[in-house]
């Protein structure tokens, strides 16, 4: 709805309640005459059930939790006392013509009194309830959520899915973890060597027979795919990679890196290379 209506929508409310007030009211004023009040008195006395009534309609909107049901309860018993008021002033005709007698609402001697109790007690009610939604309002913290929340989420949620969408292959699932080792029952070890059968101290243990488990053969993509050369082959990718170095930067570090072989032979290929340019 946009705001035209909405302030439409208010108007009407606004005008239905004021009439509501007004029909409200002249009952309720004659009902304070009858107990005694005087003119002004009367007059005002609509203001204070009625306007009571409003009021905690404000604070229920506001409030939240035990705050709130506080004050339904209050718009509730004000909302029945002042139905009980307009019922019993159109029961009466004489409250009308102002001609009924003072605290006399009802024929009945018991509910006579039940009636003067409530019309003369709203009023005090007013006081108490009105004061304390009004602490409750000024006092009511609302619960404010942070404004980045949704933006965070949407940033969340944006970097997992970006996250899973680079991804070349699926993730692995998680290995379980091992369990604890306090959790793994202990070893029993029986102690089957006889106290007269142990090894003198200094003794060499005797070397095994048993033979080593075979390692199986190396797979072909291990294996380089290089061929082996001989010593003239890698002397020549020597004297080839180092024609222009300087003497002192034939390491067998550099040579091994060069011509890509061992150690041991980076310093044999070092030694001769080293001596050829000594005797050049």
């Amino acid at each position: 709805m946009n705001r035209f209506g909405k302030g439409l929508l208010v108007a009407a409310l606004v005008g239905v309640v004021g009439m509501a007030f007004r029909v409200s009211w002249n009952a309720l004023r004659d009902v304070a005459a009858a107990t005694g009040a005087d003119p002004t008195a009367a007059t005002l006395y609509p203001f204070v059930v009625d306007g009571l009534m409003a009021l905690a309609l404000v604070a229920t909107l506001v409030l939240t939790g035990d705050a709130r049901r506080f004050a339904l309860r209050v718009l509730a018993a004000y909302t029945l006392a002042s139905l009980v008021l307009n019922y019993v002033h159109g029961l009466v005709p004489q409250l009308h013509d102002e001609v009924v007698d003072w605290g006399r609402l009802a024929d009945w001697d018991p509910a006579n009194w039940a009636l003067v109790l409530l019309a003369t007690s709203l009023p005090v009610g007013s006081i108490y309830f009105g004061s304390d939604l009004v602490a409750k309002v000024l006092h009511h913290q609302p619960i404010e959520a942070p404004a980045d929340s949704t933006n965070q989420d949407e940033s969340t949620e944006t970097a997992v899915k970006r996250s899973t969408a680079d991804l070349d292959v699926s993730t692995p699932a998680p290995i379980a973890p091992a369990p604890a080792p306090a959790a793994l029952e202990a070893p029993v070890v029986v102690d089957l060597v006889k106290p007269t059968d142990r090894a003198p101290v200094g003794a060499v243990a005797a070397e095994s027979t048993r033979p080593r488990r075979a390692t199986g053969r190396v797979p072909d993509a291990a294996r380089s795919s290089r061929p082996a050369r001989t010593a003239e082959q890698l002397l020549t990718e020597a004297r080839t990679a180092t024609a222009d170095w300087p003497v002192k930067n034939l390491t067998a570090e550099g040579i091994r890196r060069a011509v890509r072989t061992s150690p041991a032979r980076a310093r044999d290929l070092r030694e001769t290379l080293r001596a050829e340019r000594t005797a050049a």
